[in-house]
Order: C-alpha cells, then sequence, then structure tokens
C-alpha cells in the first residue's frame, strides 16, 4: 500500500507541480508525510516511466509522458484495491469503505477512471460518498468498484 499511495502521490506532485529535480520531490513528498530516500525516489521515477519535459520557464521538469497514461492508470487501479475494504449501495450513495487515511487516494482513483454514469465523489479520512447520475447508474458503479477489488 506504501508503494502505491506514494506513486500516487508523486503523480499528482508532479501534475501540480514544476519539479525540477529528486532532491525537490522529496521535500513536496516529506510535506505530504511520505519519508522516502533518494534511492526510492529514483526507483519510482523508473517504475512510473517519468520523463523530463520543458517548462514554461524553460527548465526541465519531471511529468508522465502520454504514452503512459496506461501506467498512471495501473497505479491507481492499484491504489484502489489496497486500500478499499468494502463497497455499498447506500439509499442513491454508493458507499466505499478504506484503511485509515487511504479515502482521498482511492477517490482520486474513482475520479480518474472517469466513468459517466457518476456524478462526483467526498471523500473523508476511511470513507467515500459517490453520487451517481440515477439509479441504473448506481448498480454499474457498484458492480464495477466491485470488480476491481478482485
Amino acid at each position: 500500500m506504501m508503494k502505491a499511495g506514494r506513486q500516487n502521490m508523486i503523480l499528482k506532485v508532479i501534475d501540480e507541480n514544476n519539479v525540477e529535480t529528486q532532491d525537490e520531490l522529496a521535500v513536496k513528498l516529506k510535506k505530504e508525510g511520505f519519508e522516502v530516500t533518494q534511492a526510492t525516489i529514483s526507483r519510482d521515477i523508473k517504475e512510473l516511466k517519468l520523463i523530463k519535459v520543458q517548462s514554461d520557464r524553460g527548465t526541465y521538469k519531471y511529468a508522465s509522458s502520454g504514452v503512459e497514461q496506461i501506467g498512471k492508470l495501473d497505479v491507481f487501479r492499484r491504489v484502489f484495491r489496497d486500500t478499499v475494504t468494502s463497497v455499498e449501495e447506500a439509499g442513491s450513495l454508493v458507499v466505499l469503505h478504506t484503511m485509515t487515511g487511504s479515502a482521498g487516494a482511492a477517490a482520486e482513483a474513482i475520479d480518474e477512471m472517469k466513468m459517466s454514469e457518476i456524478a462526483g465523489c467526498i471523500a473523508g479520512d476511511n470513507t467515500i460518498f459517490v453520487a451517481t447520475k440515477n439509479a441504473d447508474a448506481q448498480t454499474k458503479v457498484v458492480d464495477a468498484l466491485r470488480a476491481m477489488l478482485r
């Protein structure tokens, strides 16, 4: 779980910031609660197949290549599978329970799936509420999310 969560955070950090060095990435990860070494970051960069691209300022920053979108989705699926403990229908919502502190990462994984049946999700510490567009959509979403846990 730690590796998947850390790699998910790396993707988020480089997507939201101009990260130019491994040291800079380590600092940002530590601010997010991940204690990492340079060797760990180096391995993660290799596994995520990150590339360096030119930023607006003319410097080079880390980015995930468009070709690696599938790899990114694999990371999100792994985060989901490693953190979600249950998926239930509750009234007009889908309710997911996760390991403590993991709901945000799991909700990000759900958002990245870009399921047209989902209107939106809200994550707490260990619970996610997913609003679906209608009752038929709710069944499809529950089935899809449960399938991801297998």
